[in-house]
């Protein structure tokens, strides 16, 4: 029983330095919530219990029910269940800057169930998927944009769906189509995670490229709204990025009372002598209500991307079992990429460690060279210190002895003046300014020597500056 306490408060005291550094990881979270009190835990991340019971269902960290601290008390309370073992996507850790995370869009897994890899679902995933729950209200709920403009919500941890006023409907059925079709084929769909470390493409949202070959305009700025963090579907361990965005075409409009409307759109009015037509055309880019899906490699240090655009003729939805085909066919072409990615990461980082050796050696050079010269700069003027400091008192001393031979009285006015000649320059001792200079390896130790002492194992090796 003993032990089993002394195993209890090692677990709050690391529980609560966790708490202190603002972090705590998912393994972290399960050893206090099953150690003290939701209600102190909370206390000391500064959230609520209720708070604290919504991240623990996201981080999927079984807590106990109510009563377990009562029953704990007599002994009656049941064994704390095992932490279910990480899926791809979830969230491994959390802090407040994070905020709550995303919910698992599934239940999470009972504690009782073996942590062996659970087998893909055979069931067909319908309804509302959790990240399109809610989402339209939230994308309305932003900044104030005109008719023809996409929006732009305040909220910055949503789906990454762009689209217009007109448009966001189409939008979201289509992103809902394919993530309860990617969930029905066993892979996650989710927003990211913070500690994922997972960028997000840039959208290009010009249904005709600017420029013949490019997709993206290099030389635009996109004035987009953008998530917080990229929406991501695990195919198995791999994360890949879904972007959807409305597309927008060149339209000729026209300047009417202040404002834009489409030349298609415009009836002019019946002419007669007194009407003056103001009016005037020009080409704007404006929601087409198509869209397009960019699926993209979400890591840092690869590049890899593929759309699916609809037309006229064709619509996204049709091109959903050819989307999950081909996210299935490039996991080999992306792994590959990761590592070769990593094979030249590594390359980088040798070469960074060599140009740092270099520099380090060329370091060492200069200020073993900088020290000999200080050395020998300063050993020169101590010996020119010297010399005058002797000078010096050979000089007053020839005075004293000459004047030894004259009478009294100018004797005394000789020794006199020699006293206030030697307080005027000051007195010198030539050995304390000999024993102020400092030999070379005084100033600093190179490198070389340095190693040497340290093998040997004697004394203190650091470089003296």
């Amino acid at each position: 029983m003993e032990g089993t306490c002394a195993s209890r408060a090692e677990q709050v005291r690391l529980g609560m330095m966790t708490v202190e550094t603002g972090v705590v990881t998912r393994e972290e979270l399960y050893d206090l919530v099953w150690t003290i009190p939701m209600t102190k835990v909370a206390d000391k991340f500064q959230v609520s219990s209720s708070y604290l019971a919504r991240v623990c269902t996201a981080l999927r960290v079984p807590r106990p029910e109510r009563g377990y601290w009562a029953k704990l008390a007599v002994g009656k309370a049941a064994k704390a269940p095992s932490l279910p073992e990480p899926r791809p996507g979830d969230q491994m850790a959390w802090s407040r800057k994070d905020g709550l995370p995303t919910p698992p869009a599934t239940k999470p897994h009972p504690a009782t169930e073996p942590r062996a890899r659970a087998p893909r679902p055979i069931h067909r995933v319908t309804g509302t998927h959790s990240l399109i729950l809610g989402a339209k209200e939230l994308f309305l709920a932003g900044r104030e944009v005109k008719e023809s403009e996409h929006l732009k919500p305040y909220k910055k941890l949503l789906v990454d769906v762009t689209a217009s006023n007109t448009g966001i409907d189409k939008a979201l059925g289509f992103a809902n189509d394919l993530f309860n079709a990617l969930e029905s084929a066993g892979y996650r769909v989710v927003i990211a995670p913070p500690d994922a470390k997972l960028r997000r493409e840039s959208v290009y949202e010009k249904e005709e490229p600017t420029r013949k070959g490019h997709k993206h305009d290099p030389y635009g700025y996109s004035r987009l709204w953008s998530p917080q963090r990229p929406t991501v579907v695990y195919i198995d361990a791999l994360a890949f990025g879904l972007s959807i965005v409305e597309m927008t075409k060149s339209v000729a409009v026209r300047y009417v009372n202040g404002k834009y409307v489409r030349e298609s759109e415009y009836v002019a009015p019946k002419a007669s002598r007194r009407h003056v037509d103001h009016t005037w055309t020009s080409t704007h880019d404006l929601p087409s209500g198509r869209l397009r899906l960019v699926v993209y490699a979400p890591q840092w240090n690869v590049s890899w991307s593929t759309t699916f655009q609809e037309t006229k003729t064709h619509s996204p939805a049709s091109d959903i079992p050819r989307i999950i085909k081909t996210l299935k066919s490039s996991i080999a072409t992306v792994t590959e990429k990761l590592a070769e990615a990593k094979r030249q990461a590594g390359i980088r980082q040798q070469e960074w460690l060599a140009a740092e050796k270099r520099r380090r050696q060329e370091e060492d050079q200069r200020r073993e060279a900088q020290s000999i010269k200080d050395s020998r700069d300063e050993l020169e003027q101590v010996i020119q210190a010297w010399v005058r400091a002797f000078s010096l008192e050979q000089f007053f001393q020839g005075i004293e002895d000459r004047a030894t031979a004259l009478p009294e009285a100018d004797r005394q006015a000789v020794f006199l003046r020699v006293g206030l000649a030697r307080e005027f320059v000051g007195t010198h001792n030539p050995l304390d300014i000999f024993l102020g200079w400092k030999a070379p390896l005084e100033r600093y130790v190179p490198l070389a020597q340095r190693n040497e002492v340290d093998d040997s194992g004697d004394g203190d090796n650091s470089a003296q500056e």
